[in-house]
């Protein structure tokens, strides 16, 4: 699930939650708004570490760089953004 998912289940959440006034019987159409919003809300914090917006996970970068030896080697340096 991803962002756009997980705000949609947001906001179709919020519609039936806040904005629904319909009584019906076997099951609360209220409940399923907020049950929406909260698995919407896991989601986008899933999505969100996943891809590491809001400093968490770590970003890992690598740089090639060619330091100019008379053998061609290749020196790696990696760097953790956090």
């Amino acid at each position: 699930m991803g962002i756009g998912v997980s705000v949609l289940l947001i906001a179709i959440g919020a519609i039936l939650a806040f904005a629904v006034h319909v009584t019906t019987s076997g099951f609360n159409i209220n409940t399923i708004g907020i049950i929406l919003m909260v698995v919407g809300g896991i989601g986008l914090l899933v999505a969100l570490m996943v891809t590491g917006f809001g400093g968490w996970g770590g970003v890992r970068r690598t740089t090639y760089v060619d330091d100019g030896a008379p053998v061609r080697r290749r020196v790696v340096r990696d760097t953790y953004v956090d």
